[in-house]
């Protein structure tokens, strides 16, 4: 969730980390600070609110120094505040820290009673005080830093300073993300991956329960015994460019923007028209694995798991196979009835999400085969699967997921239509036809955007109200939920999605004059029921705005607003209607003044439970 940033090396490191975290402040913007060595000590600054105030704390009072940490904070333990951001210090030992430490109030006690002074209400802070007291005792920092892990249970991306040991930087990884790069003298740490493009593209990736010792431009990890483990660098392709605005007003709109081109990257060199057939490299399944899978497990979180409601469509239809979503937060603490024929299939942006990464356990107890969908190469996810497919979305840093979504829809299509033909479901013609029809997605979501300026008037027009409603039926009931998820979580408009067919067992009490309407309603089989609900919907003077791919008359005399998209063939009209929806949460979001890329309360990579 929050955001981490280190660096050593020759050049200054403040300016340096105050760049990488604004890369970052997706990941939290409670607070800020930042730790530096300098003249012989350990200099922090740190401060309320977002990145901003901290970097006019550091104009005011200048930090110089070749080495530091810093980190921007989304708020677990302790309300956001100046003394609860980090680092947080202990001595020599200054930390920054992601995650949670489930017995710090037991450890806490320990330290008390010790005669520690604590002055926050983390749970950081007692990491600083575990490594400061063996360190005090003439421990190396390194093992000081091992043995206090054996201490800790949670998650944790922890970075330490120690200022009687500047030359180094200490860093521990436990279900949470952090990456590794060196260049020309000089080694950087983060928490994702946007935060290094500036400075190299060669980087490497902790696991779990692994300690890293980092100099620089060189760095030594180790597992969990003190073993050193030796590791590939990784170069990601993503364009540093990628991850600035380019003269968008916000990045939401910049990344709504770039869905042509992401689906298109998504899709491109896996498919085969001649013979009919999907690449699945990198999923690494045979056709006797395939025709093995008798049940399949969709597991994902937020915007992801409306991906996988559309997935399930998608895999029952295409590939034959019976499918179910399940939320991540929820699967982990059920009994689901897996067994050596499920494929348990992850779905996540950034490969990160706990709560999804929890189900891999669960699926390797019952000798299930792991596969995911994800955005970041390398991610604990995608290092967990058996097989991984990448979206190539490149990065995604507003909060609030579109590009990543449709990429995700893109994969599952291209995932059922290669298990189709794997497993001997789906006909080589069939698949054709298909595989055809997804050559024309890019520009059918091309010419959506020209909706653009239509759905701006519409969102001004509606901008006093605080309630929406969304419904839409069968493959598209999913796109309903995701136009409500994003309506709410970046306009804080109150929205609800619904299946259209499911109106009448209650949503329908709240509909009157004041309430908008959204109406998914293509032409498709379901269109004539749609059409049904949404005359339901105006006869109680609601406002009707309906999304359909045909100018029906029918549609026109019951709306207040139309929107007409380009047709698509069926499976790949959820795609299409997700973009008004995404415009229209965005220009609602513009027109009530919030802020669109970092809404309140929200953190992009949710890493804790």
């Amino acid at each position: 969730m929050c955001g981490i940033v280190g660096y050593i090396g020759p050049r200054q490191a403040a300016p340096i980390i105050l760049e990488s975290l604004k890369k970052l402040e997706y990941r939290g913007y409670d607070s800020a600070g930042l730790a530096v060595f300098s003249d012989g000590e350990i200099v922090t600054r740190r401060c309320q609110g977002k990145l901003a105030n901290l970097e006019t704390a550091l104009r005011q009072r200048p930090v110089a120094g070749s080495v530091g940490i810093g980190h921007t904070r989304w708020a677990t333990h302790g309300r956001p505040s100046e003394a609860n951001a980090h680092p947080h210090r202990a001595g020599s030992i200054v930390v920054v820290h992601n995650g949670i430490i489930e017995n710090y109030l037991e450890l806490k006690e320990q330290l008390l009673g010790k005669g520690a002074k604590f002055v926050s209400e983390t749970d950081t802070e007692i990491v600083a005080h575990l490594v400061n007291e063996k360190v005090q005792k003439g421990t190396d920092f390194l093992t000081a830093v091992r043995q206090s892990l054996r201490e800790i249970r949670g998650s944790y991306a922890l970075v330490f300073i120690n200022q009687k040991d500047p030359e180094r930087l200490i860093v521990a990884k436990n279900s949470t993300p952090i990456v590794l790069g060196s260049r020309d003298g000089e080694t950087l740490i983060a928490s994702d991956i946007p935060a290094l493009l500036d400075h190299t593209r060669k980087v490497t990736f902790l696991d779990d329960g692994e300690v890293a010792e980092v100099r620089a431009g060189s760095f030594r990890i180790f597992d969990e015994k003190g073993k050193a483990v030796s590791r590939p660098v990784k170069e990601i392709t993503w364009d540093a460019v990628a991850a600035r605005k380019d003269g968008y007003p916000h990045f939401m709109l910049k990344e709504i923007y770039e869905q042509p081109r992401t689906i298109t990257d998504t899709f491109r060199g896996r498919i085969s028209l001649k013979d009919g057939t999907v690449s699945l490299d990198g999923v690494s399944l045979s056709a006797a694995q395939a025709r093995r899978i008798k049940r399949i497990y969709l597991v994902a979180c937020g915007t992801a798991w409306h991906a996988a409601l559309v997935g399930k469509f998608m895999l029952e239809e295409l590939a034959g196979i019976p499918a179910e979503a399940d939320y991540g937060s929820e699967f982990r603490y059920r009994a689901p009835l897996i067994d050596s024929r499920s494929l348990l299939l992850l779905i996540s942006q950034s490969g990160e999400t706990l709560d999804t990464l929890a189900a891999v356990e669960m699926a390797r107890e019952k000798k299930a085969r792991v596969l995911s969908i994800c955005n970041v190469v390398d991610s604990s996810i995608a290092r967990k699967s058996d097989g991984v497919f990448y979206t190539h979305a490149g990065p995604e840093i507003s909060v609030a997921s579109t590009k990543a979504f449709t990429s995700q829809l893109t994969a599952l299509y291209l995932l059922a239509i290669g298990l189709g033909r794997l497993n001997g479901h789906l006909a080589k013609a069939e698949a054709k036809r298909l595989l055809e029809d997804l050559l024309h997605l890019p520009h059918a979501v091309e010419e959506a955007l020209k909706l653009e300026s239509e759905v701006q008037r519409l969102a001004q027009d509606l901008s006093g109200v605080s309630d929406f409603l969304y419904l839409g039926r069968g493959i598209n009931y999913p796109i309903a939920l995701e136009g409500a998820l994003k309506l709410k979580e970046i306009s804080y408009i109150h929205a609800e999605g619904y299946p259209a067919g499911e109106m009448k067992h209650g949503p329908i009490a709240l509909i009157d004059e004041k309430m908008p309407v959204v109406v998914l309603l293509p032409r498709d089989r379901y269109f004539q029921k749609t059409l049904g609900n949404l005359k339901e919907v105006e006869s109680r003077a609601a406002k009707v705005i309906a999304l359909t791919d045909h100018d029906d008359q029918a549609v026109r005399a019951a709306a207040y607003r139309t929107l007409i998209v380009p047709e698509a063939s069926h499976y790949l009209t959820p795609v299409v209607l997700t973009i008004p929806l995404q415009l229209l949460a965005y220009h609602a979001a513009v027109q009530r003044g919030t802020d669109v890329d970092q809404p309140r309360n929200l953190a992009k990579s949710v890493t804790v439970e």
